[in-house]
């Protein structure tokens, strides 16, 4: 089964659905969806698609494009690279943007400048780049940001799923989910849903329920907003009225926003807002402290880049003036999303257009005083993947943001944040080398220790080796541990004094593990993988399984010379024969997945063990828990001889 089946939901600006790879026949239709609406398909792995008749090229877009809109960034700078460097191929000016954005979500921040600077040559009007190269120091400045925050993973709200889109609705907290993954027969994808959470005194959220508004039906519910006394609730839905789908003439559902009002016990029909649109998008909707704007995000003609932010007047007979594109330099020709407006009238937003860490960064800009200094919320807000969706309290002290940052529950997991300017705070900066060469080392995740040996902090080097790290100015040891595959720890320790506010030219150095790969090596032991399990008779991919295979993808695109040969097995329930067949299924499916992430066909090879090998004493007839024999449907991947 092919990633797309993985169900990463919206993290940038739409939650379309489109059918681009189900209906390759209209090719141009599919393309034309695909640019933004492809990340909610199911999409076809590279050799289905050439034996389709797609060029090589087309298919590196197509590919790409998939894993970029779904916030796939390393696989799709995977896709991007093979097309950019394939010879003689002309392509769109916005490959090389996109492709500069997925190397810097990599922290190969050097080689994506390199890669921006090429497209300003052949794009040399388009704001981005210019804004680029105004803040040539500008990973500086986001990395030791002037507003300094402390942020928490909300686990006891996260799912393993997308969770996103916080706002505030008297003492709840309202969230969109994918949990209840609703399946459709027309569309394997999971619907969005709106769910509530109680807020205590500290505005920490507590037991996690639908919302009470019953609005949730088979289309994707998203981002609300409501008025101050709770009376009135904005929120995003597709197009979708007397339980159907409206469509474009492309078969695309584009969002809209509605309005319910409270009406005694009850609350109104959804109302179609007059400046929806059946072409394009209106979505995400924020409403100023009085309720007499709305500022949303849209593609609706006329606009700059591929999603703006805008202001409407909202009258008081609840009309709407003229939606009014805010323009340059808060839009650009990237994407605007996801805007929240403050009590004291400070914009902030999401966007992959300013200069950034990697995907979606916040920003923010007090449109009250007509400022035009935008600001990157820098770290620990902002990291090199997609965060957005941010929401604060009237004091702006406090608040909640969305990321799919690595290290999560889910696939978007939401985060509390807290200012705390008013604490000490020491930046650590330096470089991470291999011992013997000398050479720098990218990639690397950096984590910080205090005394008690508790993790504080955590970054990766930037193409470069170089790091920056947040410790507490206090005087006491901390430790520097750096971890990279095929090495060693290494490890440094060093002591801080409160008067301390930087600490410039740390190296931190790391040895070659001397573990090496040998032929009849099982990688899940030596990636120290999850083993991948398989549901009771069934040879599809887990959820889980992806994150696992997709280190195993990455080992052999590092190791163009190992070859694997993936082994599925079956616990001792079902017949023999029925055992067989099921194994070779899950070793097919585990194969076909590898193969469509870019690995060559000729280095991996698959076959099914049935209960020939089985762990443990759950032969037939046997009694053992569900727990045992979990343990024997699993696939294992070991190396083959070159």
């Amino acid at each position: 089964m092919v990633k797309g089946v993985r169900y990463h939901i919206v993290l940038l600006f739409f939650f379309c659905w489109s059918n681009c790879f189900s209906q390759i026949n209209r090719k141009k239709q599919a393309e034309d969806n695909f640019d933004h609406y492809g990340h909610m398909s199911v999409i076809e792995p590279y050799q289905s698609l050439l034996k389709k008749g797609y060029e090589e090229t087309d298919i590196y877009k197509k590919l790409g494009n998939a894993k970029y809109y779904s916030a796939n960034y390393d696989v799709a700078n995977y896709w991007y690279e093979k097309l950019l460097t394939s010879q003689e191929v002309a392509v769109s000016p916005d490959y090389l943007y996109r492709y500069s954005l997925t190397l810097r979500t990599l922290k190969r921040y050097d080689e994506a400048d390199e890669w921006m600077n090429k497209f300003n040559k052949v794009k040399s009007n388009d704001s981005r780049t210019q804004r680029y190269q105004e803040n040539s120091d500008y990973l500086k400045k986001i990395e030791i940001p002037q507003e300094q925050y402390t942020i928490v993973n909300l686990e006891q709200l996260n799912s393993a799923e997308s969770d996103f889109a916080p706002s505030f609705y008297k003492d709840q907290l309202v969230f969109t989910t994918a949990r209840d993954l609703e399946m459709q027969k027309y569309n394997p994808l999971p619907y969005l849903n709106l769910y509530q959470a109680s807020l205590d005194g500290n505005q920490e959220p507590i037991p996690v329920s639908q919302l009470e508004i019953d609005l949730n039906t088979k289309a994707n519910e998203s981002t609300t907003a409501f008025s101050k006394d709770g009376s009135t609730l904005y929120f995003t839905r597709n197009n979708y009225s007397n339980k159907k789908f409206k469509r474009d003439k492309k078969g695309v559902s584009r969002l809209k926003i509605y309005r319910v009002e409270r009406e005694r016990n009850s609350w109104s029909a959804p109302e179609d807002l007059p400046f929806n649109g059946t072409d394009y998008s209106v979505a995400h909707p924020t409403l100023n402290a009085t309720g007499t704007k709305m500022y949303f995000a849209s593609d609706m003609p006329g606009g700059k880049g591929a999603s703006d932010l805008y202001e409407v007047a909202i009258h008081a007979d609840g009309s709407f003036g003229e939606p009014i594109n805010l323009g340059a330099p808060i839009n650009t020709e990237g994407k605007e999303t996801f805007p929240f407006i403050s009590e004291s009238g400070v914009l902030y937003f999401a966007s992959d257009g300013h200069p950034g860490l990697g995907g979606l960064d916040i920003f923010k800009v007090d449109i009250e005083n007509k400022s035009t200094d935008i600001r990157n919320l820098g770290s620990p807000i902002n990291s090199s993947e997609d965060d957005f969706s941010i929401v604060m309290d009237p004091k702006e002290e406090k608040g909640f943001f969305a990321s799919n940052r690595k290290g999560g529950l889910g696939k978007d997991d939401i985060y509390q944040l807290k200012r705390n300017d008013i604490e000490c705070f020491t930046f650590i900066s330096g470089t991470a080398y291999d011992k013997d060469s000398g050479e720098p080392l990218s990639i690397t995740q950096i984590t910080s220790l205090d005394h008690k040996g508790v993790q504080i902090g955590e970054t990766i080097t930037a193409s470069d080796g170089s790091y920056t790290i947040r410790i507490p100015c206090q005087e006491k040891q901390y430790q520097l541990i750096g971890n990279k595959e095929g090495y060693e720890n290494g490890s440094l320790f060093m002591l801080t004094r409160t008067d301390q506010k930087q600490i410039k030219g740390t190296r931190l150095e790391l040895e070659k593990s001397e573990k090496v790969a040998s032929v009849g090596s099982d990688l899940v032991k030596i990636l120290k993988l999850t083993p991948i399990y398989f549901d009771l008779n069934s040879s599809y991919l887990r959820n889980d399984a992806y994150p696992e295979l997709d280190k195993v993808v990455a080992y052999m695109s590092k190791r163009p010379d190992i070859k694997i040969a993936v082994g599925s097995h079956t616990d001792s329930r079902e017949s023999d024969t029925y055992n067989m067949w099921l194994s070779k299924r899950r070793a097919k499916r585990t194969v076909e997945y590898i193969i469509s992430e870019g690995i060559s066909a000729s280095r991996v090879t698959g076959e099914g063990y049935g209960e020939t090998r089985l762990l443990n004493k759950c032969s037939n007839g046997v009694k053992c828990s569900e727990k045992e024999h979990q343990l024997n449907r699993r696939s294992e991947f070991i190396i083959m001889e070159k």
